[in-house]
């Protein structure tokens, strides 16, 4: 079976979209970078050198310092799809994130985003 397309594609002509769909409704670059740091684990000179060397979605994931282990708490839908059902392991991945970059645009709160416990 043929990979998805998405694998392929370079992380950096994703990430403008995903800053694109923040700020149309009020939400932050540095908010959307915050989210994907969290997600992988990446400092931030680590993520720009990635957005800099154009590299893939797949080996952006594969190369991720440390996958949140917290990302599991993530579940719902994205367009249509659970993603706490995708099978495939780095499709799960990128639709973590696509999750968490739509929660964002809803205009969750950032603790709720990154899936913070409430103090005690």
């Amino acid at each position: 079976m043929a990979k998805h397309r998405i694998f392929t594609t370079p992380f950096a002509s994703v990430y403008p979209h995903y800053v694109a769909k923040a700020e149309k409704k009020g939400r932050t670059k540095d908010e959307v970078d915050e989210i994907i740091r969290w997600l992988t684990g990446y400092t931030r000179r680590q993520f720009e050198s990635s957005l800099k060397k154009k590299t893939d979605f797949e080996t952006f994931l594969a190369e991720a310092p440390r996958m949140n282990p917290l990302r599991t708490l993530i579940t719902g839908t994205v367009c249509g799809i659970r993603v706490e059902e995708v099978e495939e392991p780095t499709m799960r991945e990128i639709r973590y994130l696509d999750k968490l970059v739509d929660e964002l645009a809803k205009g969750k709160a950032m603790e709720k985003i990154l899936r913070k416990p409430p103090e005690a």
